[in-house]
């Protein structure tokens, strides 16, 4: 038989070679090692499921940090100047700590997000929290201008930081175009960092796709309850039970209150379609978003948006005496609180923190 066909017998169990020889490991790859042959390889261990791969930044994720910045910081800004003055009453948003409080959460959420994407610190954590930003911000940058130059072709109540006017004459003021920039910025911020989303690299080991279908299935319920929430005023005139005093018969007087999110015509209305739809859809892409930390920045998202929604209606409602918390105000809370807890689930799925790894 030629020498290339001949295949080797395979010693014995108990052999010389075998678990019977007294030779240890070493002594085999030293006895490799002098007949001329590789000592035997150590398998690898494996990588851990939470490792975190981030690659080279690109400039765009940190041009839609940049940006993300400024809407932060313009919109911190913003609640503080008079916001518009609606027939001769001046409207702001702040008029005590608390109220800067909720005016800040948001702002200041972007500012620090932001200031990590601009650093290059995970950066799909901060595009994903852009984009879904971004998203959010198309139909109130529709309401505002419709709230600034449109609301008075048919006046109508409004509740405005808390004050009920009637929106027969407006005037907009230095708060109001101060928040529509910093809209802007943030719509911008959310288009750049969809572009440079499939060019900016950062994976893990896929420790929360066993999750990813319960949290997606959570996050589309929270979702449509969120629209249907979002579509009535947080905020609203009660009716009042008058009594005539000859017969003793109490009668419902309805008052007029705020316009629903749908109520309003033109801009308004296409602003608040959007909104609803952009909502709806961030709800069911953000936990599906990789890695691990996208589907968080995505969650976060959401969650800012809808606190600061339900605060806001808070704050009108305790501001003035005529206007009262309603029940898809609480339900706005109720459902960022819940978003809020899906956003940590996500986080802290895998116990450890997560070992970057640049690529």
């Amino acid at each position: 038989m030629p020498a290339r066909d001949r295949v080797p017998a395979r010693p014995a169990q108990g052999s010389a070679s075998g678990r019977g020889s007294g030779t240890s490991s070493s002594g085999r790859s030293k006895a490799a090692a002098r007949r001329g042959g590789s000592p035997p390889q150590a398998t690898p261990a494996p990588a851990p499921a939470d490792l975190l791969v981030v690659g080279p930044v690109p400039v765009l994720a940190r041009v839609a940090g940049l940006l993300l910045v400024l809407a932060g910081l313009v919109g911190a800004v913003a609640p503080f100047p008079t916001y518009l003055v609606v027939g001769g009453t001046s409207v702001g948003p702040v008029t005590g700590p608390v109220d800067a409080l909720v005016a800040l959460a948001g702002p200041i959420t972007a500012v620090v997000v932001g200031a990590g994407l601009l650093l290059g610190r995970v950066p799909r954590l901060g595009l994903a929290y852009a984009a879904v930003t971004g998203a959010l911000a198309v139909g109130p940058l529709l309401i505002e201008l419709y709230q600034g130059h449109g609301s008075t072709v048919r006046p109508a109540v409004e509740v405005l930081a808390g004050e009920r006017v009637i929106t027969s004459s407006v005037r907009i003021g230095a708060g109001w175009v101060l928040d529509v920039v910093a809209l802007s910025l943030a719509i911008l911020a959310g288009v750049v960092a969809l572009v440079a989303w499939g060019r900016t690299v950062m994976e893990d080991g896929g420790s929360l796709d066993p999750l990813r279908p319960a949290l997606a299935g959570a996050a589309v319920v929270l979702g449509v309850f969120a629209v249907l929430c979002l579509a009535l005023p947080a905020a609203d005139v009660p009716d009042r039970v008058v009594t005539d005093p000859t017969t003793g018969l109490e009668t419902v007087v309805t008052e007029e209150g705020p316009q629903a999110l749908l109520e309003r015509p033109g801009l308004a209305l296409l602003g608040g379609l959007l909104l609803a739809g952009a909502l709806l859809l961030c709800a069911v892409i953000a936990p599906s978003l990789r890695p691990r930390l996208g589907a968080v920045g995505g969650l976060l998202g959401v969650t800012v948006f809808l606190l600061a929604a339900a605060l806001t209606g808070l704050r009108d409602a305790v501001h003035s005496p005529d206007v009262e918390w309603t029940l898809p105000g609480v339900g706005l809370l109720v459902l960022g609180v819940a978003f809020a807890g899906l956003t940590v689930l996500a986080w802290r799925w895998r116990p450890g923190r997560s070992t970057p790894v640049q690529a």
